[in-house]
């Protein structure tokens, strides 16, 4: 009847409170761009973060970016997309160009969002390429060397800005995955992810490496037969290593050193570091030291991880 109201069907307010009570806002949302070079093992990654329960992107525009992320806030009340990853690379072609300004204009609207870098040698790269039997996306009608060239020149200013990159040479699907998942997995807003990479410089400097450390100064354990076919894992070689002069000094030097550095790090927003110990062979003293580099740092309170990346190859 007008000018009656609606007969209540529920207790008095309660529409009222439902209609005054916003959608609950996204408080842990995370965006990552998984970016890098054609062959570096991009859609793998892109399938680790599905396994995750990501939305995954692949192929998307740089500037389709902003109004997914924009979507991406409006989900649905209690539920939307809270972890978005696209995958941003040279098959947009004229699109891709204008990625770097997308990115800053994501950063200015006060999106928060890391960018992941997959990389890997020309030389692996070009196998990968022959073993699919597929042309490198910008290869044209020249060599895939020459595609790789012209992309490594496009991506130059992306590999600078990312937050993680990964160099995939070395790795099989498993290690990548690893990685991937470490990537996205840990760190807090006021913490560094470090990861401790003992190395042989005999097999080349990790290419990920934002510090290299050299104990080549230290005695090598491979000249005493005893020790020779252990490695830095173990007690005797650990003993041993450490127990030379200098070598505790070094690691508490150089710790020490490390704290304004991973300070400014994080003050930079840079949240993953590679700290690469090498020694000749990386079976001896560069696993030992890191080992114990790691340590002390994990005591400062810092979120470490260990590997040795050459362990083995002898």
């Amino acid at each position: 009847m007008t000018g009656e109201p609606d007969p209540l069907t529920v207790p008095r307010g309660i529409p009222a409170l439902e209609a005054a009570t916003p959608a609950p806002r996204l408080s842990s949302a995370q965006v990552l761009i998984i970016t890098g070079m054609s062959g570096a093992g991009r859609t793998r990654a892109a399938a680790v973060l599905e396994d995750l329960d990501w939305y995954v992107v692949d192929n998307l525009p740089a500037q389709m970016l902003t109004p997914l992320v924009g979507m991406m806030k409006r989900g649905a009340p209690g539920g939307g997309v809270q972890r978005l990853a696209a995958v941003v690379d040279v098959r947009g072609g004229e699109f891709f160009a204008d990625l770097a300004e997308v990115l800053d204009g994501m950063r200015a609207a006060g999106t928060d969002y890391r960018v992941l870098f997959l990389d890997a040698s020309d030389e692996v790269l070009v196998r990968r390429f022959e073993q699919v039997r597929r042309p490198h996306p910008l290869q044209g009608n020249g060599r895939i060397l020459d595609g790789i060239a012209a992309e490594r020149e496009l991506l130059t200013d992306i590999r600078e800005r990312s937050d993680v990159l990964i160099d995939t040479s070395e790795l099989n699907v498993h290690d990548l995955a690893r990685e991937v998942r470490a990537a996205v997995s840990g760190g807090t807003e006021d913490t560094v992810r470090i990861n401790v990479l003992s190395f042989g410089f005999k097999y080349g400097i990790p290419l990920d490496a934002d510090h290299v450390v050299d104990v080549r100064f230290l005695a090598n354990p491979y000249w005493v037969s005893e020790l020779r076919h252990l490695s830095g894992r173990d007690a005797p070689v650990r003993d041993y290593v450490l127990g030379l002069p200098g070598a505790q000094l070094f690691i508490e030097r150089y710790v020490a050193a490390l704290e304004p550095i991973l300070a400014g790090y994080l003050h930079e927003e840079k949240r993953y570091v590679t700290i690469a110990v090498g020694c000749t062979g990386g079976k001896h003293r560069s696993v030992a030291i890191s080992e114990q580099i790691a340590a002390r740092l994990r005591g400062a309170g810092q979120h470490v991880t260990v590997g040795a990346r050459d362990l083995g190859k002898e």
